[in-house]
Order: C-alpha cells, then structure tokens, then sequence
C-alpha cells in the first residue's frame, strides 16, 4: 500500500516546473555538490556527506535551501492532499534520480554513494 501512494503522489505532485524549482541551487552548492562535500538526501533536503568539512557560509547556504524547498514541499503537500514528507519524498527520487555522475547522494536506507 505505501508503494502505491507514493505511485499515486509522484503522478500528482511531480512536474518539471516543481523539480527544476527544488533542484536549483546557487553556484556554491553545485560546487559543493560536485566534491561531494554535500549531497542530495533521500528524505528531498540537501545533507552534508560525513568526512566532509563544508564551513559555516555553506552550512548557511545550504540551509536556505532546505527551507526553501520545504516551502515548495508544503505547497505541492497542500495542493494535492498529502504531508509535506510525502511531497519531498516523491521529490527526492527525481532529485537522486537527476544527479549527475561522480556527486554523492544517499541512498533509501541511509548510505551515502557516489553516483556512478
């Protein structure tokens, strides 16, 4: 059954214009993203890699990212009846799936890789 709503959500709350917005980032975070200091989460937020030392002005940044795109997770969570969990969670598959090779992502158990 959760497989299915999160079928039915993705169909619901997945669009370009949604995932482009989640998705944008400013040059620091691509950087960042390209070193694999930080990395897409599975949960749809921005996390820092383990072993990684991103500085204070990158924690800020990537920090206004992730409100940011809980505030675009509660929109698309109000407009189609879900929370906003299960908003950033479709999202996030786009997110992993969209990665480009060599940044580090982390898996739905929890497990950071490198994207091949």
């Amino acid at each position: 059954m959760k497989n299915g709503f999160i079928k039915a959500a993705a169909a619901l709350l997945i669009g370009a214009s949604s995932i482009a917005l989640a998705y944008a980032a400013s040059p620091a975070i691509e950087a960042a993203k390209s070193q694999c200091v930080i990395g897409e989460q599975s949960d749809g937020y921005l996390g820092v890699v383990p072993g990684a030392n991103p500085g204070d002005d990158l924690l800020r940044e990537m920090r206004a990212t992730n409100i940011q795109r809980k505030s675009i997770y509660a929109d698309l969570a109000a407009k189609n009846g879900v929370t906003i969990e299960a908003a950033a969670k479709v999202t996030a598959e786009q997110l992993l799936n969209r990665a480009p090779s060599g940044q580090c992502i982390m898996t739905g158990n929890g497990e950071w890789v490198k994207k091949p």
